[in-house]
């Protein structure tokens, strides 16, 4: 068979630019226009984000989970304590989450301290869920091998029963963190390879915004 030649593939980035002074004063403000301008562009799951830890032993790991909130606090996702990722930022609470907004040629970076969110706003988020993604959370032991798929959907089904006609709980395993921002970079692609990539910095207080070079 034909292999791709991956040294051959590159894309020109000439979608548009972006300089200090088409920022919003603050970096929530500039993730919330970047994120309607995705919406309304039509991409997949543009809350997603791949987010990579390092747990004690050093060795990194990245993987995608959907952001479900985003303030001035920091951005929040959910999932399992007990999975990989979780036991790496309760080791090293230290994450990177990167938006990759490829048809738009743009991606944003945030860098930051982790930190469990408390129990009501897990309750709060748990509600929303839909009914099929609850028992999922309670039949997955997740990052944990098992030996087919179907003991995965034998334990759903089993949950089913055990849940019929009532509320389904929070499981005890299961919560939010949140991503305190040191740094948030917006990265847009250009031609040649100068992309343009602005930081948003915190120092003290205060937000610094500096350019990188690509």
């Amino acid at each position: 068979m034909t292999h791709p030649d991956l040294a051959a593939m590159r894309e020109s980035y000439t979608l548009s630019g972006l300089s200090v002074e088409d920022l919003a004063p603050d970096w929530t403000t500039q993730f919330e226009r970047w994120i309607a301008q995705a919406v309304s562009a039509g991409i997949t799951e543009p809350n997603a984000m791949v987010v990579a830890t390092a747990g004690a032993d050093g060795h990194p790991a990245s993987r995608t989970v959907l952001a479900k909130e985003v303030s001035a606090a920091g951005v929040v996702f959910y999932t399992n304590y007990d999975s990989a990722k979780s036991r790496a930022l309760t080791e090293n609470p230290w994450a990177s989450a990167t938006f990759p907004w490829y048809p738009l040629q743009r991606q944003i970076h945030v860098r930051g301290s982790v930190r469990r969110v408390e129990p009501e706003r897990t309750a709060a988020y748990w509600a929303q869920r839909p009914r099929g993604s609850q028992l999922g959370a309670w039949a997955s032991p997740q990052s944990e091998v098992v030996p087919d798929r179907e003991v995965l959907e034998a334990r759903q089904t089993e949950l089913e029963r055990e849940f019929e006609g009532r509320d389904i709980p929070v499981p005890p395993h299961w919560g939010g963190w949140l991503i305190e921002p040191e740094t948030v970079e917006f990265w847009q692609g250009r031609v040649a390879r100068l992309h343009d990539r602005l930081r948003y910095r915190r120092a003290g207080s205060a937000w610094l915004v500096e350019r990188l070079a690509p």
